[in-house]
């Protein structure tokens, strides 16, 4: 009999294009779900949003360059919402993957077992940005005491989360082939003077977020010491939230 233990699973499934209000609602419910145990396994949702600006809890009124109308005005939404951080946008040719994990299950205190460790966290979502971008040739890092990852004074991929009842919401986006002219409207992030990289402006051409999603979703699941498994348990929820979303 052999002595080694399984990991525990990461399901993933790959959403498509989802609007931003839709996806949000979403993790709140397979957020529910895992809470209760109804999912008795970790998640991440992977996707592109059409285009959004969202503004967290440490967004600023000048880090929204002319203002939420004037964002809108250029063809986005706009929303407030409850990760941290501050402005970014979403849209075509990004990859966004929202890990909707029991957070003590997989970075525990050891003093404190029942509660879950958010800077282990964070380094494991830069972990999985790094070796994505590596997989397509492409070399970023940590720039403490920045979150997400860098080339150089540019950033490639975002992070902002939340944690709520143990268990974590948003998470990252990594651009692929996106549009970089719609960071050139806020202060991304919040942080002056930092620009904003490609996957596609660092060379990595011919990559798309369909493609680099299980890539991601593995790369994640690898720093959080967990096995990437198809959809699964969370796949029929997704179904009966997508369902009750067209009754509605």
């Amino acid at each position: 009999m052999s002595d080694s233990v399984e990991l525990p699973a990461l399901r993933w499934a790959w959403l498509g294009t989802v609007g931003y209000r839709e996806a949000w609602a979403m993790q709140q419910e397979v957020a529910q779900a895992r809470r209760s145990d109804a999912l008795v396994d970790d998640a991440v949702l992977l996707l592109e949003h059409p285009p959004v600006y969202t503004v967290g809890r440490q967004g600023e009124p000048r880090h929204l360059g002319e203002g939420p109308d004037a964002l809108v005005a250029a063809g986005a939404e706009f929303l407030e919402v409850d990760r941290g951080g501050s402005v970014t946008f979403h849209g075509p040719g990004q990859l966004v993957a929202y890990p909707i994990v029991r957070l003590a299950g997989i970075f525990p205190i050891p003093r404190h077992p029942a509660h879950g460790d958010v800077d282990r966290y964070l380094r494991a979502l830069e972990a999985g940005l790094i070796a994505t971008a590596a997989r397509c040739g492409v070399e970023v890092a940590r720039r403490p005491p920045y979150t997400g990852v860098w080339s150089g004074e540019r950033k490639l991929g975002a992070i902002g989360v939340k944690l709520a009842g143990g268990v974590t919401t948003h998470g990252v986006a990594l651009n692929v082939t996106t549009d970089l002219g719609w960071f050139e409207r806020i202060t991304p992030c919040g942080i002056e003077g930092a620009g904003v990289a490609s996957l596609e402006t660092l060379g990595a051409r011919g990559h798309t977020p369909a493609e680099l999603a299980p890539v991601l979703g593995a790369a994640l699941a690898s720093a959080f010491g967990c096995r990437l498994e198809e959809a699964g348990p969370l796949g029929a929820l997704i179904a009966s939230r997508a369902g009750e979303a067209t009754a509605a």
